[in-house]
This record gives C-alpha cells, sequence and structure tokens, in this order.
C-alpha cells in the first residue's frame, strides 16, 4: 500500500483508485510530463516475470475506444506495475447505486458501448472473464471504458478458459465449472443491462454455489415485472443472453450488439409514430374529440379512449 505523496520511480501517488483480488489501481501523476495518469500494482509480485507481463500484452493488442488503454508496464523500486490511462469519471456501479438503476435510452446507449467493446476483444481472441459494473469506467461525458484485464486470456488455442475466476453474481453457470467461452462474457452483460434497466441483480445469495444454482435454473423474475418501461424487444435480448444453456445463449458479444442495433431502428420508427400521432391529434377540434386510433368519440376530459384504451 502506497501512501499519499509517496514516489514509485517517476510516477508520485496522488490517490488510491481500487483494489481488487489481483491488484490495487492508484492516480498518479508522471513527474517527467506532468500528466495524471493510473497505475495497476499487483499484489503478487514474486510470480514469473513474464506471468506479470500476461495483463500488459493483453492489453497492448487491445486498442478501442471503450476500453482503457495502455502506457507501458515498468518495474521501479523493485515493484513491478502497469501504466494505462487515467479515465475522469465513476464506475458504473457506483452510478447504477446511485441512482438505484439509470433510465432506460442511457442505460441502452451503455449496453451498446460494452457490447461494442466485448466483441472487439472477442473478434482479438479475448475473454474478459469478469465483465462487471466495478470493472467498467463512464466519463462525465458518458462514454464507457471497459478496465481490469487481469483476469483475461487468448482463446486462440484454447476453446475455453479452465480456471475458476470472476464476480460470482455475474458469472455464467459454466463459469463456476471451470469452462468460460466467449458465450460466458455475454451472460455477464446480460446480468449488467438486468442491473441497469432494473436496479437490482437476476439473482442474489451470498452464497456462491447458490448462485450456480440458480444461474442454472433459468428461474427469475422477467425484466419488465420489474420495470414496465422496458420494451419487449430489449427483454427478449436480456433473456436470450442469459440463457441458462451456451447453446442458447448469443455466442459472441456481436451477436447481441446487431440485436440491439435492431432494436434502436424500432425505438426511432416508434418516435415517428408517436410524431404521426401528436400531427393527428393537433387537428382535433377541441369541440369534438376523436380516438387518434379508432376515431370514436370522446368525453372532453378523457385521456385514454374507452373504446381502445390508447393514451389521447
Amino acid at each position: 500500500m502506497f501512501l499519499l505523496g509517496q514516489q514509485l520511480g517517476k510516477y508520485q501517488i496522488l490517490k488510491t483508485l481500487g483494489s481488487g483480488g489481483f491488484g490495487t489501481v492508484y492516480l498518479v501523476r508522471d513527474t517527467w510530463i506532468d500528466k495524471k495518469l493510473a497505475i495497476k500494482v499487483p499484489h503478487k509480485q514474486n510470480g514469473e516475470f513474464d506471468e506479470l507481463l500476461r495483463e500488459p500484452r493483453l492489453l497492448a493488442a487491445l486498442d478501442h475506444e471503450n476500453i482503457v488503454s495502455i502506457v507501458t508496464a515498468e518495474k521501479a523500486d523493485d515493484y513491478f506495475f502497469i501504466v494505462m490511462e487515467f479515465v475522469e469519471g465513476e464506475s458504473l456501479e457506483a452510478r447504477i447505486q446511485k441512482t438505484k438503476g439509470i433510465e432506460l435510452p442511457i442505460a441502452i446507449g451503455f449496453a451498446r458501448q460494452v457490447a461494442t467493446a466485448v466483441s472487439y476483444a472477442h473478434r482479438q481472441g479475448v475473454l474478459h472473464r469478469d465483465l462487471r459494473p466495478g470493472n467498467i469506467l463512464v466519463t462525465p461525458e458518458g462514454k464507457v471504458k471497459i478496465t481490469d484485464f487481469g483476469t483475461s486470456r487468448f482463446l486462440e488455442v484454447a476453446d475455453r478458459a479452465s480456471t475458476i475466476i470472476g464476480s460470482p453474481p455475474y458469472m455464467a453457470p459454466e463459469q463456476f465449472q471451470g469452462r468460460a467461452v466467449f458465450a460466458s462474457d455475454v451472460y455477464s452483460i446480460g446480468v449488467i443491462m438486468y442491473e441497469m434497466m432494473t436496479g437490482v441483480l437476476p439473482y442474489f445469495s451470498a452464497n456462491p454455489r447458490q448462485l450456480e444454482k440458480m444461474a442454472l435454473s433459468g428461474r427469475l423474475t422477467r425484466p419488465r415485472e420489474r420495470n414496465r418501461a422496458i420494451p419487449v424487444e430489449i427483454e427478449e435480448i436480456i433473456l436470450k443472453a442469459l440463457a441458462p444453456m451456451v447453446s442458447d445463449r448469443y455466442q459472441q458479444a456481436g451477436e447481441l450488439l446487431d440485436d440491439l442495433g435492431t432494436v434502436s431502428e424500432i425505438d426511432r420508427r416508434g418516435s415517428h409514430l408517436e410524431e404521426i400521432r401528436q400531427r393527428l391529434r393537433a387537428r382535433e377540434k377541441s369541440t369534438s374529440r376523436f380516438c387518434w386510433n379508432c376515431r370514436k368519440p370522446l368525453h372532453a376530459r378523457s385521456t385514454s379512449c374507452p373504446f381502445c384504451s390508447e393514451a389521447q
């Protein structure tokens, strides 16, 4: 643990940004060029040097606007650490907790950015294995940045990752057995979408084994039962991403992203229809009101049609 103002090589420690199972992240100032950066100091410092280089090498293979970029890896004062860009903002986890869920259009936008980044990583053969709101940063402008690839690995040789790694509430059923595949990341995105749009997790238990049983059962409260504003199409995407069986799920993030794009088209058409409805309402004479949908007469103060139930 480094103290405020302490120096690590040319980097001055400004504050602790967070700590996880694999390392601690600090906000630092590069004293040579006077620039703020983030450094990640692994807890395990006595491992093989190639193992320490695994995460920075993997990050170096990823160049995407929605993934935190690496600057370099260094060793100073007998400490190995990774130097990364510093992202202003807050974690998606903090955002969800603060607002008890996220407004639907914003949540869909965040989901698309996450899926875009994960789809890119999958095309590079990279499986994240620990996607969760705490590992997703959101800038003040609303840009999403995925971080913490310390648990990731390449899947270009092996067809699956065999180590049990992840955060239980966001882990796919097969991850509990050490059989993570690209569809496991998709499952995590499904959990994140569910949580953003409803404010709660689809399954929760303090016992990881109980969570595994819940995820395998597939018995969850449908998202629209918790939030009726969620479009049916979005609910279908979430439920497909959360399918207990890998074969029933999106196989890669790109497939989920394609469906999110289709829903965006539906939303645009829906907005266009609403504009037409508003124009039709504006044409109605105040002396005689009719339902814009079924054209039947309405009471002067009716807010919905008693015949077809459409809002007026």
